[in-house]
């Protein structure tokens, strides 16, 4: 859905719209060209696989543990307001490993080393993960665009953010952890419902604990002035395409735990052409730090 676009006490004109591998004990380093990738310390679960379960059944005496919940949301892309709605859920048949071993995203992209800061938005898996030279830093579910209100895809940074802002496509839907990153169609990523399928005005709906990590993590562009951006934000990839008229697609997890996989080959095709441009984004916002310490 749409928000309200405000920068650096600027108002600006918002037009009316929508809004793995197995990493042991420790901190594993993987050498290349003088590079090194350092993966965060994570578990992995001895049976990765997935089972369907009766929604209501399993919460009866699952809701209060927290660590099944928070993985039982992120597999099913929703939230503990909607689950209950649902007839039936996939849930994992071993919750000790870490969300990143549940979710499609590789935990480590060699093509991003020389990236310091990047998030992806999947349609397709209707999840997002976050980058720091190569390493999943942070994964989760979300819910973007409707088959009405398409999330647009392709190279986006991060703008300008608000704890809390009002929608422009209904001043009713209040926007927490809003951070834009296409300001003149209002679209951004912030904390909304998840009902469990792409349903926002154009945006990426988060859980609220995942918008605030994301409205900590990513940068805010730098004006010049009004019209001028002086350094751009956090770059921000939106891929893929999602199918409105079949079934959920993480429902295929239950036959083969595999089936939503993004793997390294793949993320490094998605980014190839917006390279370039992140790098020059990147140096450029090292130039101005420089110059701003001097």
């Amino acid at each position: 859905m749409k928000n309200t676009a405000v920068a650096f006490g600027l108002i600006l004109l918002v037009t009316l719209g929508s809004c793995k591998e197995k990493v042991g004990e420790g901190v594993e380093h993987v050498e290349k060209e003088n590079t090194k990738i350092i993966l965060p310390t994570r578990t992995a679960p001895k049976d990765p696989s997935f089972t369907m379960v009766l929604t209501k059944e399993w919460l009866a005496s699952n809701k209060e543990d927290e660590q099944k919940m928070n993985l039982v949301l992120a597999a099913n892309r929703t939230d503990a307001t909607h689950i209950s709605t649902m007839d039936s859920i996939i849930v994992p048949k071993d919750f000790s490993g870490d969300i990143a071993y549940y979710l499609p995203f590789p935990l480590e992209v060699q093509g991003l080393q020389k990236v310091n800061k990047i998030i992806f938005f999947s349609y397709a898996t209707q999840t997002f993960a976050t980058y720091e030279k190569g390493a999943l830093t942070h994964t989760g579910p979300t819910n973007m665009g409707s088959k009405k209100h398409k999330t647009p895809t392709g190279l986006f940074f991060s703008n300008w953010k608000a704890e809390e802002t009002i929608s422009t496509f209904d001043d009713e839907w209040e926007l927490k952890w809003n951070f834009n990153v296409e300001n003149l169609e209002g679209i951004g990523w912030h904390e909304y419902s998840l009902p469990g399928y792409p349903a926002s005005h154009s945006c990426m709906r988060l859980q609220e604990k995942d918008a605030k990590v994301l409205y900590e993590w990513a940068d805010q562009w730098v004006l010049a002035d009004a019209e001028t951006v002086k350094v751009k934000g956090t770059p921000t990839v939106i891929f893929g395409t999602y199918d409105f008229e079949a079934k959920k697609p993480w429902l295929k997890l239950v036959q083969d735990p595999k089936a939503l996989t993004i793997t390294s080959a793949e993320l490094e095709t998605v980014v190839a052409p917006f390279l370039s441009e992140i790098y020059t984004a990147q140096d450029n916002r090292k130039a101005q730090k420089e110059v701003a310490v001097k």
